[in-house]
């Protein structure tokens, strides 16, 4: 190797074109196919966490390295490229920042605000349940993050439900359909940005284009479950138990939602995620610091003798994504390794001898690729990152529009990381469940993961509304030579 390409190889300014792999195609796909058997593994064995997933993906390049026949300065380098995708660090720093405003709105008491409501309306059984979900798809599109609000509702939903007659299956399904619906369609959330920022589509126009399928969803959803969100045998607990539910909810927290509102606003205005989060977060600062000063120290403050030195919501936003974050661009790596070892190319040109000339088939094979790969990884937005080349690829072939292809790519994926019983949200609910009936509530029935995924109605309905918009061409648009949504398919 020269001076000159040990230079570039130093700086990162050369990038690898291609790379030859044992097996070929195959080959390159070894590092993604690995974490998908890994993950598979270690969720089927209730052993999956973020850092296990990290685990696994380090584990499926260092294998992949094993089947390149290129040099392996080479894989190196394309491995670098890879993790310097723009799409992961994207949606590394738009994490750290809504997660930030989902933590200082927490410390603000909007969850307890929530609640509140809830508990002030008398509604019981299936239409406490049904209220459940749209204080949870209220609370997930406020927030941007489906894991805060399965902890939150879970934490504080879910005993005050069983207290007032709720079906402990359909009730926490019910925390889990609203986090879908969140996940889905708020301008702040990580599967927002990734569908969006992937099919280089802008958020706001993202947004306003999926709202459709979102309600189309959310209207059987919010019915099914005031019908059969009631009880048939009412856990038994005291009155004490039911007043301590109320004692822990405050009206107060409710003026949160002007920071809240003050991100959709902004987003939806067409103004930049980051800066609309800045927005919320200083404004939410500012409430809480009103109303309660001595919160200030919630928000940041500084201890020597904690691991982080720095606490507060701030720092949580930040580390509660980075094991995340670090997932996210090893999987970017991946699928960069993919194209490089030339199996996109021939998915894609397999895709397209049965597609054809059909744009249902087209839709089809998308719908299908998304479904698959969410149905094997656990964490949504990395099975987002994963299908969205194929995505991009097939949609640019058959020219359908950006905002058409990130609504398929961000529904489904919604969707299907809330409903099976290895899916990290749905673990987490449990877990979080399971850890409140033995520390505070020893009367809470504790709801099986495997008990919960046929009833999470918004996620199922959203993955068949996408399913029939495929079959159907509901919704289509093509797209113009300037980016223009189109009735019609463009003549060449």
């Amino acid at each position: 190797m020269s001076s000159k390409e040990e230079l570039q190889r130093a700086t990162g300014e050369s990038k690898v074109q291609t790379l030859e792999f044992r097996l070929g195609a195959f080959g390159a796909a070894v590092p993604l196919v690995f974490f998908v058997v890994w993950a598979i593994s270690i969720s089927v064995l209730q052993l999956s966490s973020e850092v296990g997933l990290v685990l696994g993906a380090v584990l499926g390049l260092t294998l992949g390295l094993l089947f390149c026949k290129s040099k392996w300065a080479d894989y190196a380098q394309g491995l670098f490229d890879g993790l310097a995708q723009p799409i992961g660090v994207i949606a590394m720093v738009a994490w750290f920042y809504a997660g930030m405003f989902a933590q200082v709105l927490q410390v603000g008491g909007l969850v307890e605000g929530l609640v509140w409501v809830g508990s002030v309306t008398g509604l019981e059984g299936g239409l406490f349940v049904a209220l459940t979900f749209l204080l949870a798809a209220t609370f997930s599109t406020a927030v941007g993050t489906g894991y805060g609000t399965t902890v939150a509702f879970c934490t504080l939903m879910f005993p005050a439900g069983i207290a007032v007659g709720a079906d402990p299956v359909m009730l926490f399904a019910a925390i889990l359909a609203g986090a879908v619906f969140g996940d889905n369609l708020a301008p702040v959330s990580d599967t927002t940005i990734v569908s969006a920022t992937t099919q280089d589509a802008d958020v706001p126009g993202v947004v306003r284009s999926r709202f459709k399928y979102s309600i189309v969803a959310a209207v059987p959803t919010i019915i099914l479950f005031a019908v059969f969100g009631g009880a048939n045998n009412t856990v038994q607990t005291d009155q004490a138990a039911m007043d301590a539910m109320i004692d822990s909810t405050n009206p107060g927290g409710l003026i949160m939602l002007i920071p809240f509102a003050i991100v959709l606003f902004l987003a939806l205005r067409g103004h930049h995620l980051l800066t609309s989060l800045t927005w919320g977060i200083g404004s939410a600062i500012v409430l809480v610091v009103f109303l309660d000063a001595n919160k200030f120290s919630e928000i940041i403050s500084f201890n020597p003798d904690s691991d982080t030195i720095v606490e507060g919501a701030l720092i949580d936003g930040i580390t509660g994504y980075v094991n995340m974050a670090v997932l996210i661009l090893l999987i970017v790596a991946s699928a960069y390794i993919l194209k490089l070892g030339g199996t996109m190319d021939a998915i894609t040109k397999g895709l397209i001898k049965w597609i054809k000339n059909s744009i249902r088939r087209a839709e089809l094979a998308i719908w299908g690729i998304v479904a698959l790969l969410n149905s094997a990884i656990t964490i949504n937005t990395a099975a987002e990152i994963a299908a969205a080349p194929f995505v991009k690829e097939l949609g640019e072939k058959y020219k359908i529009h950006r905002y058409r292809r990130a609504n398929m790519l961000d529904a489904v994926t919604s969707a299907l990381g809330y409903i099976f019983p290895w899916g990290a949200p749905v673990l987490l609910g449990w877990s979080t469940i399971s850890m409140m009936q033995e520390k505070e509530y020893s009367w809470l029935p504790v709801v099986q993961p495997t008990e919960v995924f046929p009833f999470v109605f918004q996620g199922w309905f959203l993955v068949i509304v996408m399913l029939i918009a495929a079959l159907t061409s509901w919704g289509l648009r093509y797209e113009g030579k300037n980016g223009e949504e189109l009735k019609e398919e463009p003549k060449e």
